[in-house]
């Protein structure tokens, strides 16, 4: 099965990752990958507010988040950018803030996509946050088809 025109939505962790992969593999030579990157908005809170920090160390601090997501996203971007290139594929890019769930739904109506693919949620036995990206008003509200890769498998040395 080769698509001509997906939406990706990815943001670099190992499910993300593999969803990346799938989306390379199915899309025809020449065909487009427009990637959607979801800063979810509760990144803002984490500037602190107890009482040793002042206004001024908050707004420092919040400037070095920003320019931290800012070159973690631009090098996400590069990554994909790159691999897409050597498949002779056409790669743009959408980073918007706010809630994961709404905006795959209102960038999926924005553009004629031939299918979403997005990651598995992460294991409960993995560290790190979960998305709350897949939800089943997302599932019953799309139009076209979404594909949900599975999470990558572990391998241990024996």
């Amino acid at each position: 099965m080769l698509v001509e025109h997906i939406l990706l939505a990815s943001h670099g962790t190992e499910g993300a990752i593999a969803a990346e992969r799938m989306a390379m593999s199915i899309c025809c030579k020449g065909g487009k990958i427009h990637h959607l990157i979801v800063v979810p908005e509760f990144w803002q809170g984490m500037t602190g507010d107890d009482w040793l920090n002042n206004g001024s160390t908050r707004d420092i601090f919040r400037r070095y988040l920003e320019n931290e997501l800012g070159r973690e996203v631009d090098e996400h971007c590069e990554r994909i950018n790159k691999k897409a290139s050597i498949d002779s594929l056409i790669y743009s890019n959408e980073i918007v803030l706010g809630e994961p769930e709404n905006l795959l739904l209102n960038t999926s109506e924005k553009q004629s996509f031939d299918l979403i693919i997005i990651g598995s949620p992460r294991p409960k036995h993995k560290k790190g946050l979960r998305s709350r990206m897949l939800t089943e008003d997302l599932v019953r509200s799309l139009t076209i088809p979404l594909l949900i890769v599975p999470y990558p498998q572990q391998t241990h040395d024996r």
